[in-house]
């Protein structure tokens, strides 16, 4: 991976712009004058926008300056590369083009704004796209946004500024906004490449979205934005850590297998960790306000909707969700989904805390098999103030089981407040809909509800609620192989803990207010 210009000569580049001193000039083409001093020592390879044109004043379109100093960066050094440097200002821009061995460092005090499009300037045209009816434009263009790079390598951005989409759409078409912008950052088939401690507001469609780019790190970042955050679409070996992201309209971090690359290409080796995904208002993250509004707000860490090529070989640890959805990890296009640790995990206010969705919507080339989602842990894990309509959900479809879930050390604490009335009856399918967390409605148990999975297994799980809630903690329905081990349910007097129709191979102990017991043969309309 490209490594940016290290700490030490960044701040004394700063320190000798802030004295007067020589500043570090390369290139010739926008320089300010011809008699522009020399670059200081071991600094010839820091390219500053302003030496390129570029004003800083928030007005003045920058975009044409900070291109030039990205060209005489890559070109620097025989190919070798360069880092790009913007000093405090704000720099209005259209589409920023990256480059191959090029950093982009934003000092601080520096913003990149993305501008409003005007009758005769804007972003750069969206490309031909993979010509298939899969994915929608936003993923399937990658030209029209504020920065963007394709096939390329040693990329990094990163530094103490922010990149501000203030000018972005959150949707459109080629028809509809053909000069429009709708993704602050775009990356295509690159590798090597990290982002790191910058500020992002405002990102349109899409934050970031990488899609077939390896060996991709982001770490540090600080996220507020109108939809999508980070999504990590069809790429391998990525790590996204010390990340917040707050997104209260879609979602925050989502791992995705589109077929945007016009094959089905997986992604894998994704490790997340020491992050905070969240749902208060649209910037009021960076502002400090934090103010929050009713459940609902989407904010969450996914994977899907997108899933043609799948998700294996993943790890998610120490993250926060705050006042937004749970956890969803869904297939439903055809791929698999397996092999997933997760572990470390606190929520507040969240809207079903976990959520597993096999399904069968196969959005893709005809003729799939329909997928699987199994070896899946999920532990350690605390959950207060959830929204009681949706608890936990685990489902598959019928002939087709989620299998192999463990779930461990969960403290799961819902509002409560309900009874069965309020629940759906019978609960819908929904064989072919697309995934979300409300997709069932209202549910029949207030801790877990487990439909079509095979091998399933609760140990040290406490389920509770802060409302008198009348409906069992646990619904299981067409499920083989259910362990319940140390399994702790609060409830009201008279309610059952479990509601069972068509499950085999159910194993209690060591388990309250239930108690020890194993149930080889099938169980049809029975409660315990």
């Amino acid at each position: 991976m490209s490594n940016p210009v290290s700490r030490r000569r960044l701040v004394a580049f700063g320190a000798a712009g802030a004295t007067g001193a020589a500043l570090p000039l390369a290139g010739t083409a926008g320089a300010r004058a011809a008699s522009a001093p020399a670059p200081a020592p071991g600094l010839s390879d820091v390219f500053d926008v302003t030496a390129f044109g570029a004003i800083g004043d928030g007005t003045t379109i920058d975009s044409d300056a900070i291109n030039r100093a990205i060209t005489a960066a890559a070109a620097h050094n025989n190919g070798a590369g360069g880092t790009v440097y913007f000093p405090a200002g704000t720099y209005a821009s259209y589409s920023i083009r990256l480059a191959s061995n090029v950093a982009l460092y934003l000092a601080n005090g520096s913003r990149i704004l993305a501008a409003t499009p005007t009758a005769t300037q804007g972003y750069d045209p969206a490309e031909p796209g993979a010509g298939n009816p899969y994915q929608d434009y936003g993923h399937s263009h990658w030209h029209n946004s504020l920065i963007w790079g394709e096939n390329l390598q040693n990329v990094t951005i990163c530094g103490p500024g922010t990149i501000d989409g203030k000018g972005l759409v959150s949707g459109g078409s080629k028809e509809s906004a053909p000069r429009q912008g709708n993704k602050a950052i775009a990356l295509k088939l690159c590798r090597n490449v990290g982002i790191y401690d910058v500020t992002m507001v405002n990102g349109g469609h899409f934050c970031i979205l990488p899609t077939g780019v390896d060996n991709f790190r982001i770490d540090g970042l600080v996220i507020d934005t109108n939809r999508d955050g980070i999504d990590i679409d069809c790429c391998k070996n990525v790590r996204i850590s010390n990340t917040v992201v707050n997104s209260p309209n879609d979602d925050a971090i989502v791992l995705k297998s589109s077929y945007a690359l016009n094959e089905a290409r997986s992604t894998e080796n994704v490790y997340i960790d020491n992050c905070m995904v969240s749902g208060y208002d649209l910037g009021t993250y960076v502002d400090g306000t934090f103010k929050v509004g009713p459940y609902g707000r989407t904010g969450r860490l996914k994977f899907g909707t997108e899933s043609n090529g799948g998700f294996q070989n993943i790890a998610v640890s120490n993250v926060v969700f705050e006042h937004c959805r749970g956890l969803a990890l869904e297939t439903v296009d055809g791929a698999l989904l397996q092999d997933v640790t997760i572990s470390n995990l606190t929520m507040r206010g969240v809207q079903t805390p976990i959520f597993l969705r096999l399904g069968a919507r196969m959005r893709g080339p005809a003729g799939l098999a329909i997928g699987s989602l199994r070896r899946v842990s999920i532990s350690d894990v605390t959950v207060i103030d959830a929204d009681p309509r949706y608890p936990s959900t685990i489902a598959g479809i019928p002939d087709h089981p989620i299998e192999d879930v463990r779930i461990s050390g969960l403290r799961h604490i819902m509002v409560g407040g309900l009874t069965p009335a309020a629940a759906v009856n019978p609960v819908p399918e929904l064989v072919n809909a697309y995934p979300e967390n409300y997709m069932f409605g209202t549910l029949p148990a207030y801790g877990f509800y487990v439909r079509h999975v095979s091998n399933i297994a609760f140990d040290d799980v406490t389920v509770a609620f802060e409302q008198q809630d009348t409906r069992p903690a646990f619904a299981l329905t067409d499920v083989t192989g259910a362990d319940f081990h140390h399994v702790r349910a609060e409830k009201v007097r008279g309610v059952p803990t479990f509601s069972l129709s068509g499950v085999e191979g159910l194993r209690i102990s060591d388990s309250w207010p239930v108690e020890d017991g194993r149930f080889d043969t099938k169980i049809q309309n029975r409660t315990l």
